[in-house]
């Protein structure tokens, strides 16, 4: 992961990231097939790392606001070049030439971060932590405010650094969900 972050997918070579890890580029190619094959269980397996962050931070006992805030800290990247969002990044670039069992894996990913978010909703609706609005709806709005704000973030966007953005994300929460 931390190869691909700080040389990007083009820049990175397998006989070069061979070296970093300790194998022959043959032994990459036979395990990955292709960089982007490499490039999608790299960001596989981070999700899978946050994903456990995740369900530890839902599921512990708080309020469902707190635990809101709580997701998206851990969405917003930490800063320019965020390692997590640098895989992202390449691989929506790499998207649109995807094949089928790509974009479903994508899809795979993309989708465990809104069910988990639409739980946490409905949770709060239910509780009347949160004003009665569309748990998926809103979750997709929300989800669409953070990539837009976190691409921002990773890429580097002069005025739009984290604490800028985990700012606007509470503001725009705080407006249309708290009662």
């Amino acid at each position: 992961m931390a190869t691909i972050a700080e040389h990007g997918l083009d820049g990175l070579t397998m006989a070069g990231l061979g070296r970093d890890v300790g194998m022959s580029s043959g032994h990459l190619l036979y395990y990955f097939r292709t960089k982007d094959e490499l490039l999608l269980r790299t960001l596989e397996w981070s999700e899978g790392r946050l994903g456990a962050e995740r369900s530890a931070l839902l599921s512990r006992p708080a309020a469902a606001r707190e635990r809101l805030a709580a997701y998206v800290d851990l969405y917003v990247p930490d800063g320019h070049r965020d390692p997590h969002w640098t895989l992202w990044l390449e691989v929506w670039n790499r998207s649109r030439n995807a094949d089928e069992n790509a974009r479903a894996r994508q899809a795979a990913i993309e989708g465990a971060w809104h069910r988990d978010l639409v739980a946490l909703l409905a949770e709060g609706i239910s509780r009347g932590e949160f004003r009665a609005v569309d748990p998926d709806r809103y979750a997709a709005r929300l989800r669409a405010l953070l990539d837009g704000f976190s691409v921002h973030v990773a890429v580097g966007i002069p005025g739009t650094g984290r604490a800028q953005v985990l700012t606007h994300v509470e503001e725009f929460i705080a407006e249309s969900l708290l009662p």
